[in-house]
């Protein structure tokens, strides 16, 4: 594949941008790769500077699941940005949007946007704290809420990339009040608890960021029932997994009701958007109402609320989740086949059109068995794949995302690549 004029972007932007990109794990450096400067997409593919075409497993990191460019999408924003781009006053288009997102995840009575997931989770927390007058929280080890300062202890995804346990630049007393247990590890939980000063729980409840990792059964109701017997404020962050495992996501998938969600990628129709929202009650604690600060220039952005809106309409259609179902159950036990065929130990662990190949033993439940996973042999798969014309998340501690736009042929293409790429 050609790279010539891809690696002469990548040298100018290490020139004026920290390490060459504008988040790290987009550097490639865990899969011993440059990154790929992409150019274009459309539906399922994309194009790097260099003309060379991919199918995209990506998807922007899970918020193109209807694909590339779509055109209902394009065309919202379109309409919206004849009248303007931004106005730092309120606009009908952001009620509509709170009303669709409501009508579609009931538990969230009421709902502030903003404008990443790393915005919603920071604000969540903050208003758990204030509505309940304690100060710690609890987080899963490998579970990543986002950048914010007390949520950068052992936090999976981009740092588990990197092989960085924490940050630098967090002071002690930032992350002091940040209590970390196991995945799928209901005791410890309850044992904190119990402790009686609790702010909140703040849990994927599909965890996207270690890799994938399903909640066992019995954990997420465990969770609910725990904090709700102590007062603790539970949290789903759903940034991920909204409207992603589910139309509602997983609270919907799994039943169960958090007192807040966090929730984004999707939510934006491909544009920067993000929203936090529960329990009417903690969220009239927000200002202007209440006491807990909160703000955004930016924040219910019309062009990112009508892209928003117009991808819940689409996905609200019939059959839209069992198509994502099959291609998800498809490419996940088709990866799995190829794997073992080519005697290579790995694990499949899938929740709809989000999933993770470890090349591990397994099973993969938790931080610490997914970091079990042979890294290198992954490199080594991501390299074999992004020459074969397919782009993987370059992180094992990544999910793959499927799309709406994806067919049963870029299915099998993308298996045959694999089919050659296990055993090189």
């Amino acid at each position: 594949m050609s790279i010539h004029h891809s690696q002469a972007i990548f040298e100018r932007a290490k020139a004026i941008i920290p390490g060459g990109v504008n988040s790290p794990v987009r550097a490639c450096r865990s899969v011993g790769a440059d990154p790929v400067f992409v150019a274009q997409g459309d539906g399922a593919h994309i194009w790097d500077a260099d003309g060379n075409k991919y199918v995209d497993l990506i998807g922007s990191w899970g918020p193109l699941i209807l694909g590339h460019a779509h055109r209902e999408i394009l065309d919202a924003i379109k309409d919206t940005l004849s009248m303007g781009t931004t106005f730092g006053a309120p606009t009908e288009v952001e009620v509509k949007f709170a009303e669709k997102l409501k009508s579609a995840v009931p538990s969230m009575e009421m709902i502030r946007a903003v404008s990443s997931g790393t915005e919603a989770t920071m604000s969540a927390l903050r208003l758990a704290r204030g509505f309940t007058g304690r100060a710690k929280i609890i987080k899963a080890d490998g579970g990543y809420h986002g950048h914010a300062d007390c949520l950068l202890v052992a936090a999976g995804s981009g740092a588990a990339t990197l092989g960085i346990p924490g940050s630098a630049g967090v002071p002690e007393g930032a992350a002091k009040d940040t209590l970390v247990v196991p995945y799928n590890d209901l005791a410890s939980v309850e044992k904190l608890v119990s402790g009686g000063d609790i702010a909140a729980v703040i849990i994927e409840p599909v965890a996207g960021n270690m890799g994938l990792v399903e909640p066992a059964p019995g954990y997420l109701e465990g969770l609910r029932a725990i904090t709700a017997k102590f007062g603790t404020v539970l949290i789903f962050d759903e940034v991920m997994t909204g409207f992603r495992v589910a139309f509602g996501g997983a609270q919907a998938r799994y039943n169960i009701t958090p007192d807040l969600t966090t929730i984004g990628k999707v939510i934006g129709g491909g544009l920067p958007a993000a929203a936090f929202g529960g329990r009417m009650d903690i969220m009239q604690k927000l200002a202007p109402l209440g006491p807990v600060y909160q703000a955004g220039t930016l924040s219910g952005n019309p062009l990112a609320m009508a892209a928003g809106l117009k991808a819940m309409e689409i996905l609200s259609r019939p059959r839209t989740y069992e198509r994502l179902e099959t291609l998800g159950k498809k490419l996940g036990d088709g990866l799995l086949a190829a794997a073992t065929a080519a005697g290579v130990p790995a694990v499949m662990n899938r929740v709809g059109s989000m999933l993770t190949l470890f090349f591990a033993k397994g099973p993969i439940t938790d931080y610490e068995t997914a970091k079990t996973a042979d890294t290198k042999r992954f490199g080594s798969f991501f390299r074999n794949m992004r020459d074969r014309g397919v782009f993987l998340p370059p992180s094992q501690f990544e999910a793959m995302f499927v799309s709406l736009a994806h067919t049963d042929e870029d299915i099998e293409q993308i298996l045959e690549a694999a089919k050659a790429s296990l055993v090189d």
